[in-house]
């Protein structure tokens, strides 16, 4: 994995993807072709933004040609939000595997920093990827700031369905509205798009705690530990 993480990659020095009767099935071609086109646009979005971009430069970076990539996606815009969708899949498997990979016994509390944990530790080792998609999602229209928000309600119902679990294990904790696991995931945001802005995803995985804190004061009514 290079500094910018494993989704974001240029292929300008790789071979090109082998044709021919004796080669790869096509089906197969197309896969390595998709996933080429998807990390090279993160690149080029992370060193540049997503207006500066051209279809040219993600080909160019995928090392596919330009009908290759009309054969996957519409324009420039279709496929960013096709690579920004595989991030932010990625991202939740992370999360979501690292809470299974927990004994079946346990805390709430537990389940709850091994997510953040791990939603931290994955947006530090994808830097580019975390730039692209909370510096330059919000500016990369109408689809983009759609999928923004629809990935906030994503992480809205993860915290509520984590808040009902730990109901059955802490009764007294209290009932709260869907916006308040929206809020929860609106202030996420912005303690993480903070330091990716200044280039500091690297301290990521210091937020745990903080995350932690935030999410048992608005949905167990603890106090912010001293």
């Amino acid at each position: 994995m290079g500094q910018e993480g494993s989704l974001a990659r240029r292929h300008d020095d790789a071979p090109g993807l082998p044709r021919g009767r004796s080669s790869l099935p096509a089906d197969e071609v197309r896969a390595a072709q998709r996933q080429r086109l998807l990390t090279a646009t993160v690149a080029a979005v992370a060193a540049v933004g997503f207006s500066a971009i051209t279809v040219a430069d993600i080909v160019r970076g995928a090392r596919v040609s330009r009908a290759a990539f009309y054969a996957h996606f519409s324009d420039k815009e279709d496929c960013f939000l096709a690579a920004t969708a595989y991030g932010g899949n990625l991202l939740v498997d992370a999360v979501i595997g690292a809470t299974r990979a927990l004994p079946a016994d346990s805390s709430p509390e537990a389940i709850l920093r091994a997510s953040c944990r791990a939603f931290l530790r994955f947006l530090a080792d994808e830097p580019a990827f975390a730039r692209v998609f909370y510096v330059d999602m919000p500016a990369a229209g109408a689809g983009a700031v759609n999928r923004m928000d629809a990935a906030q309600h994503r992480f809205a119902e993860l915290n509520r369905a984590w808040h009902r679990h730990a109901l059955n294990h802490h009764p007294d904790w209290p009932t709260v509205p869907y916006d308040a696991y929206l809020a929860l995931a609106g202030a996420t945001t912005e303690l993480v798009s903070v330091r990716v802005r200044h280039n500091r995803a690297a301290e990521l995985p210091a937020l745990e705690d903080t995350l932690v804190a935030l999410h048992l004061a608005v949905l167990a009514g603890q106090r912010w530990p001293s």
